[in-house]
């Protein structure tokens, strides 16, 4: 099993506080729109991550 770099540990770490964000957003200020539009970036940074990893391993 490889170690998880800097990096991916630092995005990895982002997009979580990103989930919480949004659900802060979403039960605590009621702003749905708001929280599905910040909902929307954790998949697609996790995306960018398994890319940059394949990109890595080819």
């Amino acid at each position: 099993m490889k170690k998880i770099s800097k990096i991916e540990f630092a995005i990895l770490t982002l997009i979580v506080a990103i989930i919480f964000i949004s659900e802060y957003y979403y039960i605590v200020l009621k702003d749905h729109d708001r929280a599905i539009f910040i909902g929307l970036w954790p998949p697609t940074m996790i995306g960018l991550l398994i890319y940059l990893n394949l990109k890595k391993q080819s």
